[in-house]
């Protein structure tokens, strides 16, 4: 080892002997610090990672290692030295591996003086240091590798020039032979045996932060194989000498081809070691979570996941698929004999393509591919379908993959998360399978429903003939619980009334009443208790039997875990356009209704009957406006029967139509409700300098003709919000990373009214931010500066959405129902699919309603100050603005779900898509000054090895003075 040490010192004082080490480290930095802030733009990028660094890196140590070892032998073998070195009492191989450490020394040196571009990232943002890590592993291992071709090609000629060439063609078909380019040529078969044996291929594998023992091998077997032949040739040299022995030749011949055949032979066995990673990602992105493998050991019945990739497909998308193969292999082996995992092309196989597109609606995708040579259209596909049972579920290449654009010719498309898109799809098809068979065999503890119901002759019509129903149905779950089911019936006006009294104080339960001029009360109370919690069952609005049994399997399936979930979405309709051209006036909520289908079972209701629909479990206001009391009471009701509300409301309405942005004030008609509750929305808009560059119409006066045009300008109406303006302690906003509130009304919480409750500050602006009253939405630039609008004076932190647990009180506590008319028939009712058309009652039910005075504590109301945050307008602004898929409003309304729901498994999994979190909001100056910044420290580093050099040189120089001083050699 000391003997290879000499060696490797010897190399590097040659290098910064000469020139040689200044103009590699030098042209490394220059090109690294020109593809990060101009090639690849950094900041135009606006995510907080290292990747630009690193993405050219295969194809720029191609030409650097090739530059650096092109002289290391060939000019031994040129100037005749090569000779006297052979002839040295040091070992050929130890010869090879001291020049070896030292040109992998003086790339380490390189790679080491761009540390500053990875630590200016984290400055500007929440980098993931694991990406980064691999990184640079990655570019040691492909440096090595190249290094070792390098080395070889240069012991094979006297040429310096013929080295270089030959050493870039060599290190450059490695890299090309797994390419997109070539890979796309041969299909999936062809192409993953062709990444497997590409240099790039496998370097992205490791930059994207899991290191695989397989990728590590692979590079360390190439370089074996190319030093071990870089030895033999120099040993060759010497069998030209009179005394070499043939017998020892050919044992060397021998014994470096079994070395090389059993380097390359076992990455092929190492293929099979697919356990041997570690994921260094922050939430470990690409390894299986507990949440995955909680819902694969759920299943009782064979899982199908088949993807569907055709072998000719886009450019872009064809490098995502080994990806996926190998994400879907994980589960298979997570999920053991109950997970079955399929890839197929259905263009080779004319069964498959019909079965496709008959049985699951799947069919081939044209995408148009395009060079400067020809243009060309390809039919492929890009699906995955996933079947349980009878419940099945396809993703397309729309719902898999992100696209951000870099340039007008430039995409960057990658996955989005697929681990969560498949473990969503997964929960949907076993709940919505578990949903439709046995009610009870999910339930982890037993069930007992207490039925508060008068006596039949004391029941107005046509209740007694709802008890009598009831009693029927209750009985028949009894009979299929297998004892996991009781009943409990009982007579509140019978007694001392007593009971009356307990469930008064314990539910809120008040007797009820068919209407103001018949106040004779009665009671027709259910709920359902498994000794932790209780959850009352709503009377159907229908009061017939088909309806009573919906809310009671509603009810049960709340405490089933791994049924799919019921929402119920109150959201505006979207406004017709008043000149006939189409579309609509107001914010389309198309996008949010569409997540929210994809998760769970979507209910829309507009809440005028007076009741949420049964079978909710939790209940979403979008965009309130001029509720009436029947609205509000509904709202209330389902808050005090336990359930969960969230309300998304601001108390402006904003409309983009017209080219121009305007607002004005609105009543939501919750004020009082949220003030009896302690919650104030205020009638004003947050701005905040801390803010979302977003396009808005600008108008500019060109002597005295107005131009208005679209830019891309700081619009404080949409706060910037991340790190501690987020909630960290609260899943429905710890793994977020930013969200942009759109024109967000501030909250004020009552501490008083709050006290008793658990209260949860999830969102707040920066505590530079004031709030406006104006209507004027119009920045003017020349008369307010940079920010477009004058700055208030209440300057502080805002709250923008908070979470409120706890028991609620309702302000309708004490007064007859809104309900209960005194001379008006019953309106119409916002759930006409629950009528049942063969019940005599069915087309004019009496209304039965009382007033359920407080919640348990499981009640939960969560308040965001913005409702245009959720729109399609304002979301298509955002992606548009960040040339990406922008979907952190849906996240957010997705997390308070699970959350409020209790099914905290997916929390886990949703959170910061594979482009990365973003970057601090920075202007102009600022990012000049962190350009300059790093160039001022790649110069300095550059300068620093410099002045190195010059003092150990000036060192030898003294030594070397000294002795000759005393006269020796």
């Amino acid at each position: 080892m000391a003997e290879i040490v000499r060696v490797a010192r010897r190399e590097l004082a040659a290098f910064f002997g000469s020139p040689v080490a200044y103009i590699f480290i030098g042209t490394f930095l220059a090109v690294s610090l020109f593809v990060f802030f101009w090639v690849d733009a950094f900041f135009a990028r606006n995510i907080a990672d290292a990747r630009p660094l690193f993405e050219w890196m295969p194809i720029l140590l191609i030409f650097l290692c090739a530059a650096l070892t092109m002289r290391m032998w060939s000019e031994e073998r040129r100037a005749g030295t090569l000779e006297n070195l052979l002839t040295l009492p040091v070992a050929t191989p130890r010869l090879v591996l001291g020049k070896f450490l030292a040109a992998l020394g003086l790339v380490a040196v390189a790679l080491a003086l761009t540390l500053p571009l990875p630590i200016t990232v984290s400055l500007l943002g929440p980098l993931d240091w694991g990406p980064v890590i691999g990184a640079y592993l990655a570019a040691l291992l492909l440096a090595s590798a190249y290094v070792a071709i390098g080395l070889f090609v240069s012991a094979r000629t006297d040429n310096p020039i013929v080295a270089l060439i030959g050493a870039t063609l060599v290190s450059a078909a490695f890299y090309v032979i797994g390419s997109p380019a070539l890979t796309s040529l041969v299909g999936h078969g062809g192409g993953e045996i062709l990444r497997l044996i590409g240099s790039g291929a496998r370097f992205e594998s490791i930059t994207r932060g899991v290191i695989d023992v397989r990728d590590l091998y692979y590079y360390l077997s190439l370089t074996g194989v190319f030093l071990a032949l870089t030895i033999h040739s120099l040993e060759r040299l010497r069998w030209a000498e009179p005394e070499a022995n043939p017998r020892h030749h050919r044992r060397w011949t021998l014994v470096t081809g079994l070395a090389v055949a059993n380097l390359i032979a076992a990455n092929l066995w190492m293929q099979g070691v697919t356990g041997a990673r570690a994921d260094l990602t922050e939430g470990r992105l690409y390894s299986l979570s507990e949440a995955t493998r909680t819902y694969l050991d759920q299943l009782q019945e064979p899982l199908l996941i088949r993807g569907y990739f055709s072998a000719q497909t886009h450019p872009l998308l064809a490098p995502l698929v080994p990806q996926l193969r190998d994400l879907l292999e994980e589960y298979q082996i997570a999920g053991g004999d109950k997970v079955r995992v399929e890839i197929v092309d259905p263009q080779q196989s004319p069964e498959l393509e019909r079965e496709a597109g008959e049985q699951y609606g799947i069919r081939p995708v044209a995408f148009q591919t395009a060079t400067k040579y020809q243009a060309a259209v390809v039919n492929s596909y890009f699906d995955i379908l996933i079947k349980y049972g009878d419940q099945y579920e396809t993703l397309s290449f729309q719902d898999l993959i992100d696209v951000k654009v870099r340039s007008e010719m430039n995409l960057d498309v990658r996955l989005r998360h697929p681990e969560y898109d498949l473990t969503r799809t997964i929960r949907k098809v076993l709940q919505g399978y578990q949903g439709g068979g046995d009610l009870f065999a999910n339930l982890s503890k037993p069930l007992t429903l207490k039925a508060f119901v008068s006596a039949p002759d004391t029941l107005p019509e046509p209740l007694p003939g709802l008890r009598a129903d009831l009693e029927s149905i209750l009985g028949e779950l009894q009979s299929q619980s297998n004892g996991r089911f009781s009943v409990e019936i009982q007579d509140p006006t019978a007694g001392d009334g007593t009971l009356a009294e307990t469930i008064q104080a314990q539910y809120g339960f008040e007797p009820l009443v068919v209407s103001l001029l018949d106040p004779t009360p009665f009671y027709f109370y259910l709920v359902l208790e498994d000794g932790a919690r209780s959850v009352p069952v709503p009377l159907p609005e229908s009061l017939d039997r088909s309806g009573l049994s919906r809310s009671i399997e509603s009810a049960i399936k709340r405490f089933a875990p791994g049924v799919l979930r019921t929402v119920a979405l109150f959201a505006p309709a979207p406004k017709p356009n008043p000149f006939g051209m189409g579309g609509s006036t107001g914010d389309d909520y198309s996008l949010l209704r569409q997540t929210l289908q994809d998760s769970f079972n979507l209910r829309e209701t507009d809440l005028t009957s007076g009741q949420a629909p049964e079978d909710a479990d939790l209940l979403l206001v979008v965009g309130p406006e001029s509720l009436d009391e029947k609205q509000r009471f509904a709202i209330d009701q389902f808050l005090m029967q336990g359930g969960t509300v969230i309300l998304a409301a601001s108390s402006f309405n904003l409309d983009l139509t017209g080219g121009a942005i305007g607002a004005r004030k609105i009543d939501t008609g919750l004020g009082d409700w949220l003030a009896h509750h302690g919650l104030t929305l205020e009638s004003s808009l947050v701005l905040d300098p801390r803010n979302t560059p977003f396009p808005i119409p600008v108008q500019r006066d060109l002597g005295g003709f107005t131009v208005q045009e679209i830019q891309t300008l700081d619009y404080p109406y949409f706060p910037d919000i991340r790190g501690e303006g987020l909630a960290e302690d609260s899943p429905i906003t710890a793994g977020l990373g930013q969200i942009t509130l759109n024109w967000s009304s501030p909250i004020t919480l009552n501490a008083t009214k709050n006290a008793a409750r658990r209260v949860t500050r999830l969102i707040q602006s920066s505590e530079a931010a004031w709030s406006s009253d104006s209507e004027n939405m119009q920045p003017d630039f020349e008369v307010h500066g940079a920010l477009g609008f004058p700055r208030g004076e209440d300057r502080g932190r805002k709250l923008l959405a908070v979470a409120v647990e706890g028991r609620f009180d309702s302000p309708f506590a004490g007064q007859p129902s809104p309900l209960l008319a005194t001379d008006e028939t019953r309106p119409e009712s916002d759930s006409d699919e629950n009528e049942d058309a063969e019940s005599p009652q069915a087309s004019r039910p009496p209304v039965i309603s009382s007033v359920i005075d407080s919640s348990p504590e499981s009640a939960r109301l969560i308040l965001i100050g913005s409702s245009s945050f959720l729109g399609d307008t304002a979301i298509s602004l955002a992606n548009e603005a960040t040339q990406s898929r922008y979907l952190k409003p849906l996240e957010l309304v997705q997390n308070a779900i699970d959350w409020s729901l209790e099914d905290r498994g997916l929390l886990s999994l949703r959170g910061q898509g594979q482009f990365g979190r973003l970057l601090d909001p920075i202007g102009r100056e600022a990012r000049l000054f962190w350009e300059s910044l790093n160039y001022l420290l790649a110069l300095g580093g550059l300068a620093l090895v410099y002045a190195l050099h010059r003092r150990a040189r000036a060192r030898r120089a003294r030594y070397h003075a000294a002795i000759l001083g005393q006269g020796g050699q």
